[in-house]
């Protein structure tokens, strides 16, 4: 799996002081969708374990208080990313107890693969729905189109 982006304090992607990562790699190709550069698979650079341990080492910093980790993309829940991202979700949730997860997908909840659902078992919020331009709100919190709907899955 690639990443195209990662932002160790980052306040616009969930809620509270967050850590992000924008994966690589997307299908849906919605119209109109603000990140179009991270379609492609082979964008950005390799996730690797160094990758892993700087965000795990971001979450348990105690300098910043951040409230967890947000996942988007491309889409995290794409077959090709989540085989990385599911033991490295595992490893966030028993190596930074206490920080959450959320995540965004173009997939609905309601129609994930096994696979797919494995992952979702370690997040806390899932925002799902692919972005819908003729239902584009701009006042929606944490997500674009009115289709998209946000689960607290956990807590």
């Amino acid at each position: 799996m690639n990443y195209l982006q990662y932002y160790p304090v980052d306040v616009v992607n969930g809620e509270g002081t967050r850590c992000t990562l924008f994966v690589a790699g997307c299908t849906h190709a919605c119209r109109g969708c603000y990140n179009q550069a991270s379609w492609r698979f082979d964008a950005g650079l390799p996730f690797d374990e160094a990758m892993e341990q700087r965000i795990i080492n971001d979450l348990l910093d105690t300098r910043i208080r951040r409230q967890g980790l947000s996942l988007s993309g491309g889409d995290p829940l794409h077959p090709c990313n989540v085989t990385a991202l599911l033991p490295f979700v595992r490893k966030v949730k028993t190596l930074c107890p206490g920080k959450d997860i959320w995540l965004w997908t173009g997939y609905t909840l309601a129609n994930l693969t096994p696979d797919q659902r494995a992952l979702v078992d370690y997040i806390d919020v899932l925002i799902d729905g692919k972005f819908d331009q003729t239902q584009a709100d701009k006042t929606l919190q944490w997500r674009g189109s009115r289709n998209q709907v946000i689960y607290y899955l956990k807590g």
